[in-house]
């Protein structure tokens, strides 16, 4: 006889308890990690007389980290994003919606893409300056920068950190035009930014709807801004007169997709000129993650759902490939193709496609003497 394997969990392996106002439900360690981290009782935890009233855990925290990047323009070769280079302020994404592609992200960090995404968060001091640098420098050619296109610029500590705006102010004095998606309405304190940007066609945002349900939004997407915020900001954006659009991403069949139509009115209706929309990306940690979302917060529907993202998703939970990975194949994602050009067409959205300017880039002087300054510190340097 041969023994048998070690239980993959010690008899004593418990779940991660819930974090009100967290997206994720455990915190797994990262898939490049050679041990993998078990949550244990010791048997002394509070007994239910000792425990809170309303049941609840103390919120987890957000921690923050300086990242010590040195460049801050990411390029990509994509065939599915229409841009070839964007801007992350921060790593991780304190929105915590459950469904973000950008979780993965997080295990190249040696850290977890379930809770350490949403409360662990790297942000980018330096990067205004960093910004400037490249945009400075002989080499660079203008085009379109992105933003929100991995984790969302305008999350909540940008409140305070503010290294969006800062951002911002660099590209307005470059005349370098950018494009942002947000699920957030603080978008509308850089509206003085935006607006100034939007007068000579250097800029244009786009909200991110997933849901109108507040409960919905509430579980999915926790510290996002509420669906009713998010359509204020298309308004205040559409009034200042900053071209602004929507996003009807991800649709997840079964539990959203069925709102799509009245989230593309209700956007219209509040000013949103364009619209887009993809279908729920599942790669790596982020199936069991959702999966796992999904069956406690939806246990009703949960195989319903899952049967039917297999079903666009060639009988698994996620396909790699470009062009499939944003869309989907089969009779249930084209059916949300025909429904979003249907919507789309009947609402008079996606008329008018505004091309942001690229010929007004232009070197500020104040940016010119500054690179001229540190080429001579770092020769004077080498000298030394």
């Amino acid at each position: 006889m041969t023994p048998k394997d070690p239980p993959l969990y010690p008899d004593d392996a418990i779940p991660e308890p819930q974090h009100n106002g967290r997206g994720a439900l455990s915190n797994a360690s990262s898939r490049y990690d050679s041990e993998k981290r078990i949550r244990t009782t010791d048997g002394w935890e509070a007994s239910a007389e000792q425990a809170p009233e309303d049941g609840e855990l103390p919120p987890l925290r957000t921690t923050l980290t300086r990242d010590a990047t040195r460049t801050i323009l990411a390029r990509n070769t994509s065939p599915d994003v229409p841009f070839d280079r964007s801007i992350n302020p921060y790593r991780g994404c304190e929105h915590g919606c459950i469904y973000c592609f950008a979780r993965p992200t997080h295990a190249y960090l040696g850290l977890s893409p379930g809770l350490d995404f949403e409360t662990r968060i790297l942000f980018k001091p330096d990067a205004a300056r960093l910004l400037v640098a490249e945009l400075a420098s002989p080499k660079y050619r203008c085009d379109v920068v992105a933003m929100g296109t991995n984790t969302d610029p305008y999350q909540p500590v940008e409140r305070e950190l503010k290294v969006t705006r800062q951002i911002l102010r660099v590209l307005s004095d470059f005349n370098n035009p950018v494009g942002i998606v947000t699920k957030n309405h603080l978008v509308t304190r850089d509206i003085d930014i935006l607006a100034d940007m939007a007068r000579r066609n250097l800029a244009e945002v786009f909200l991110s709807v997933t849901t109108l349900d507040r409960d919905l939004a509430r579980t999915m997407e926790p510290r996002a801004s509420a669906p009713y915020r998010r359509l204020e900001a298309i308004r205040e954006l559409a009034e200042a007169g900053v071209p602004v659009g929507v996003m009807t991403a991800p649709m997840i069949p079964g539990l959203n997709d069925h709102e799509m139509e009245s989230i593309l009115e209700a956007a219209m209706a509040a000013g949103a000129t364009r619209a887009g929309f993809t279908v729920l990306r599942l790669p790596l940690e982020i199936k069991d993650l959702f999966e796992e979302w999904l069956r406690a917060h939806r246990p009703d529907r949960a195989e319903r759902v899952l049967s039917l993202i297999r079903q666009m998703r060639g009988g698994a939970l996620y396909q790699a490939e470009f062009g499939l990975r944003m869309r989907g194949e089969g009779p249930i994602a084209q059916l949300l193709a025909a429904r979003f050009s249907a919507a789309v067409k009947r609402l008079g959205l996606n008329r008018i496609r505004y091309r942001l300017d690229t010929l007004r880039f232009a070197v500020p002087e104040s940016a010119r003497t500054a690179l001229v300054d540190a080429r001579r510190d770092a020769r004077q340097m080498k000298l030394l």
